[in-house]
């Protein structure tokens, strides 16, 4: 906005600096005073200076539409930056809405698997162990992980010896790539 500004400005001062150019070099052409208040009786230069002065009359037509050109379109500009403006605050109040989301769902999730995890925790270690030899071992790893070590050590001792030692291998390497202090 302040950048528009600046280059309304200086698009003004240019223009006065070129009517301030074109007025001196007329009326030195003529031999005149830089005056556009010529009495209509002037000697033999009333037609020139007639001339000058309908010039810069024109001039300050084209000057007045681009003034009122420049001032449209800052108009406009004010409207679209008004737009942006709301746009980014629905953006942002849609972002935080959809973190608000996610993050009662993994806290929904969280508590679905605390419970799964206490319920194969309630169970005898051979029943868990039956349906944990169906699981897939990364799932399996994360189920004995919440639950109390003796829980998932009988049930661990119930599995195929192979399996065991890949749930167990997964448990271990879960938190190798976490930042350290």
């Amino acid at each position: 906005m302040r950048t528009l500004q600046v280059v309304v400005g200086l698009l003004a001062v240019s223009g006065l600096i070129r009517f301030g150019l074109v007025a001196g070099s007329a009326t030195a052409a003529e031999g005149l005073p830089p005056s556009l208040d010529l009495p209509a009786s002037a000697e033999d230069g009333c037609g020139a200076s007639a001339a000058v002065l309908a010039a810069l009359q024109s001039r300050e037509g084209q000057v007045a539409a681009r003034e009122g050109a420049v001032a449209d379109r800052l108009r406009a500009l004010d409207v679209i930056e008004q737009r942006v403006t709301a746009q980014l605050a629905a953006l942002a109040q849609a972002d935080a809405d959809l973190a608000a989301t996610m993050a009662l769902a993994d806290q929904a999730a969280g508590n679905d698997l605390a419970t799964l995890a206490a319920v194969y925790q309630e169970m005898k270690p051979e029943e868990a162990a039956a349906i944990f030899t169906a699981m897939d071992p990364v799932f399996a790893a994360g189920f004995l992980a919440m639950m109390r070590p003796q829980t998932s050590a009988a049930i661990l001792a119930r599995l195929e010896p192979a399996q065991a030692y890949g749930i167990t291998a997964i448990i271990a390497g879960r938190n190798t790539g976490a930042p350290t202090l």
